[in-house]
């Protein structure tokens, strides 16, 4: 993608913690600097900004992560200050309370105005849903997912036109079989106790230990298969449960109870995601309200891997049906036993090929160089319109 000469993005996102919107800020400063322009984030910081800086970008310290509207106008007329510095071409906003100060200062240098909604925002009273629709006060409009796109023509009435979908990107340098070595598998057998003769068809479930994910019905449709005389599978539950221990206790006693001990595990927090996609046979995401995007549900099919997931949200459109997976009823158990009993009486050979058909998908649609080759081109949209 070729940017017009000295472009110059400014992002502007509260943190550089951890999370999706803070990957997918340093992926596009990455590509805007590989496309030979020059790439600001202005940021509280975190443990990612090293990351940012070393891939050539630069960082502007500044709280702009703040809701207090003092401390909203200092950063822009910080912003302000630094777009007319830097000579931004196009300020893009990653989160509700950053874009008030970035639309404010982009208005009052006349640069174009670019907001990402990362998520679906519902809005029970007018204000909550005027405080929404800053995202969609600028240019353009980016949404995670048709799905986003969608709830957000439906809750602003804004031009059709305004508003792309541009699927959130999957790093496949790191999502990729081949470089997995044998020895990250051994750990994480070793990490999960996963005996060297245990046959059984590993089904992972990568999520935070909350309810809205459906440990609980995975709980229930594993009992069904186990009434059922069905010992051939084994379910990981991989997740931190973030101080929800009242509901990790619930999940244990569940288990308990329904004689599932051995069957369904919780293994704790992850650090190789890649290597757990690998290890496993099938991934499972049975969220009982709809995702945004739903990158768990990308990044097996990534590494070769059909995936079961809720018939809802973002994952509708990640996922085809008999081919690269299947949806399911969400909160239903029995659709989610008869569901899995199906995929586990799936030969090995036509499991490897949905597997690589998912693996195909995901490298067309869901790659970062797609994505951010996506963005550029809204960029370069914005920049002509305006011209």
């Amino acid at each position: 993608m070729t940017l017009p000469p000295d472009f110059t993005l400014l992002q502007v996102v509260p943190e550089l913690e951890t999370g999706g919107a803070e990957q997918t800020t340093i992926d596009v400063a990455q590509a805007v600097v590989r496309a030979g322009g020059k790439a600001l984030v202005a940021t509280r910081g975190g443990r990612m900004a090293a990351r940012l800086e070393s891939d050539g970008a630069r960082m502007a310290q500044m709280p702009v992560q703040s809701k207090n509207p003092l401390v909203m106008l200092g950063n822009a007329a910080r912003l302000v200050d630094l777009i007319r510095r830097e000579k931004v071409s196009v300020v893009h906003a990653r989160s509700r309370a950053p874009a008030f100060s970035a639309l404010w200062a982009a208005q009052a240098t006349h640069t174009a105005f670019v907001a990402t909604y990362h998520g679906v925002y519902h809005a029970k009273t007018r204000l909550k849903r005027w405080y929404n629709a800053v995202m969609t006060r600028g240019d353009l409009v980016i949404a995670n997912s048709n799905f986003t796109r969608d709830h957000i023509l439906a809750e602003h009435r804004i031009d059709a036109e305004k508003v792309v979908s541009i699927p959130r990107g999957v790093d496949l340098s790191r999502f990729s079989p081949s470089w997995v070595t044998p020895d990250r598998l051994d750990a994480l057998r070793s990490a999960w106790n996963i005996a060297p003769n245990d046959g059984r068809t590993r089904i992972l479930l990568a999520a935070r230990l909350t309810r809205i994910k459906g440990h609980l019905t995975v709980i229930e449709a594993a009992a069904r298969l186990a009434a059922a005389g069905r010992r051939d599978f084994v379910i990981y539950f991989a997740g931190d449960d973030q101080g929800r221990t009242g509901y990790r206790e619930e999940l244990e006693s569940a288990i308990a109870e329904r004689d599932l001990t051995g069957v369904v595990r919780l293994v704790g927090h992850c650090d190789d995601m890649p290597a757990a996609y690998l290890l496993c046979d099938i991934a499972i995401l049975p969220s009982t309200i709809p995702e945004s995007f739903g990158r768990t549900a990308v990044e097996p099919q990534a590494m070769g891997k059909p995936v079961l997931a809720s018939d809802l949200g973002g994952m509708t459109e990640t996922i085809l049906p008999g081919e690269t997976g299947w949806l399911v009823r969400p909160g239903d158990p029995d659709a989610w036993a008869q569901c899995l009993a199906h995929a586990l009486d799936l030969s090995p050979g036509k499991r490897q090929a949905m597997g690589q058909a998912a693996a195909n998908r995901a490298t067309r649609l869901y790659s970062v160089d797609a994505m951010c080759a996506a963005y550029l081109s809204a960029y370069a949209r914005v920049l002509e319109a305006r011209s």
